[in-house]
């Protein structure tokens, strides 16, 4: 599904990761492991298409197309999503209007269809109620005033509405509770249709997702096995 090659990466100057060769196979849990600071984040965010990082080598093919030189919104189009560890307040702007925009942008580029009020307000309910997500929170500004563990909720409301081919889970049992882990894991295995790669420090929580793969990193390198 997604294939790295050759992939050197540097922020402001700074070489952060280098001669990354990796393959993520369809339908994967693949575990991306490795020290704080030898270069999971950052090859996740050079995945998503975060643009403070510039590529000064390499490749990054999805689903047999070079998607290097594709913006963020681009690659999210085509079915890349990511849940960051730490995510923004967005003061203002409400869950609800947020999932409405993002869920017609994806119908609209896979249908070339709008997608109607009635449809986005079945499709939500039916995912809301799944994950048992507050209908008050809703109108609630984007992660402001919400603990971490009703952050990573949030992350699931909007990875469930959106059923993207590939999934990148950037330490989703940070800050989330047994009960929030377990649904966590519990989405994972039921998204079958999804590829996952996800970051985790927690031996537990990594045996619960059972990865069908891991690549190591240290000091932004690959470690051989």
């Amino acid at each position: 599904m997604l294939e790295i090659k050759n992939l050197s990466v540097s922020l402001n100057g700074k070489r952060l990761l280098s001669d990354i060769n990796m393959t993520i196979a369809r339908g994967a849990r693949h575990l991306l492991s490795g020290h704080n600071g030898s270069g999971k984040s950052t090859l996740v965010s050079v995945i998503a298409g975060n643009p403070e990082y510039t590529i000064d080598t390499g490749k990054i093919i999805f689903e047999d197309r070079d998607i290097t030189n594709e913006n963020a919104t681009a690659r999210a189009l085509m079915g890349i999503f990511i849940g960051s560890q730490n995510v923004p307040e967005i003061p203002g702007l409400t869950v609800l209007s947020f999932l409405k925009h993002s869920m017609a942008a994806h119908h609209h580029f896979e249908t070339g269809h709008d997608l109607s009020m009635g449809e986005f307000l079945t499709a939500l309910e039916n995912v809301r109620t799944k994950l048992d997500i507050p209908k008050q929170w809703l109108n609630r500004s984007i992660n402001v005033g919400f603990s971490g563990g009703e952050r990573k909720r949030l992350m699931l409301l909007r990875l469930v509405m959106t059923r993207p081919k590939f999934a990148i889970l950037d330490e989703p049992d940070s800050g989330a509770d047994a009960t929030v882990q377990q649904q966590i894991v519990n989405t994972i295995h039921e998204m079958r249709d999804t590829t996952f790669v996800f970051i985790s420090h927690q031996k537990n929580f990594t045996d619960m997702v059972q990865p069908t793969d891991i690549t190591t990193l240290s000091n932004g390198k690959v470690m051989i096995k």
